[in-house]
């Protein structure tokens, strides 16, 4: 996790369930959101292909298992991954606990709201500064922070509530899928005690479903009861080829859908794809710089590259954010 998002950092130099499948449903439309667009008939024509019980593509439902990255896919990641912008807020809280910050990089750098200091403080900068916020806490305690700044906070172009940045589009996907037999699956580079605490109240996701990077845990007794502690030490990254590895580990099966934005996710939409009978990739294409942000190749944030040149030949859908969704947040 601290990789990633230090990888990023460098080169960039409402909660609650918010989409019904009845909705859709009852106007005879799964993905209202979606315009008719080719992007849209391959999504509804593949899952109708596999859910077709005889039908020469149909798939159990016991291996209707669709992937999603979260950051850039699921909800927005501009200016900056929002786990980062939590860290950086949780610096800012505890910083009156340890004046020795106000002279100390990285942390002064997060204080003067520097992040030029902040970029060149390195790898082991960012290590730092994640450590702080992120461990030496319970995993109850670290929830609960978790779900205060959610919250309060707001992000800082729109004013929103990180959780109504969501897109509404993909809440339908989810809903759609599931609906159909699917069960779906969160795999993104972020901390996966960053998400679980609310991915079931906002994309229907509970815990046990979402795979991400993570630090060390340790069982203890504290005041005669126990508790899991979060160390400060890497434990897994589930970014770029740790994605297959970590959907290996956590769910044992290979999926049929893999829906993600960047180049971070092009291990893990070829290790979907490669598998036998009928499969697909979904590549999320941020076109749209009036209503969310347009970005691609030269992105210092979800740089997508390498994943679209490969897209057109893979048979991965491309999925215009401009022209395909008639709506962006709910």
């Amino acid at each position: 996790m601290f990789a990633v998002i230090w990888n990023r950092l460098v080169r960039a130099g409402a909660a609650g369930t918010l989409a019904l499948a009845a909705s859709g449903a009852l106007a005879g439309d799964p993905l209202p959101s979606w315009n008719d667009s080719a992007s849209k008939s391959a999504i509804i024509g593949f899952v109708s292909g596999i859910t077709t019980e005889n039908g020469p593509g149909f798939v159990p439902p016991a291996e209707r298992i669709a992937v999603f990255d979260n950051d850039g896919c699921l909800w927005s990641e501009q200016p900056a991954y929002f786990q980062l912008l939590f860290a950086i807020d949780r610096i800012r809280e505890l910083a009156p606990d340890h004046p020795e910050w106000k002279d100390q990089q990285p942390f002064k750098a997060v204080l003067d709201n520097d992040m030029k200091s902040l970029a060149a403080a390195g790898e082991h900068g960012l290590l730092e500064l994640v450590m702080a916020s992120h461990a030496g806490m319970t995993t109850v305690a670290f929830e609960k922070v978790v779900r205060d700044w959610l919250a309060s906070a707001r992000h800082p172009t729109t004013g929103k509530p990180y959780t109504a940045m969501v897109y509404q589009p993909m809440l339908e996907v989810l809903d759609y899928l599931r609906a159909n037999g699917f069960k779906t699956f969160i795999v993104s580079g972020g901390g996966i005690e960053f998400m679980r605490p609310w991915t079931e109240a906002v994309y229907g996701i509970p815990p046990e479903q979402v795979i991400g990077s993570s630090i060390k845990t340790k069982f203890d007794v504290r005041d005669g009861e126990p508790v899991l502690v979060r160390l400060p030490e890497v434990n897994f990254i589930d970014d770029k080829a740790g994605k297959p590895v970590g959907i290996n580990q956590h769910i044992g099966r290979r999926p049929v859908m893999a829906f993600g934005n960047s180049d971070g996710d092009l291990q893990m939409l070829q290790w979907t794809t490669a598998g036998t009978g009928a499969r697909i990739g979904v590549i999320v294409h941020h076109t749209d710089a009036e209503r969310e942000w347009a970005y691609d190749r030269a992105s210092h944030i979800g740089k997508l590259d390498k994943a679209l040149d490969l897209a057109v030949g893979s048979g991965w859908v491309v999925v215009d954010m401009k022209n395909d969704w008639n709506k962006v947040y709910p």
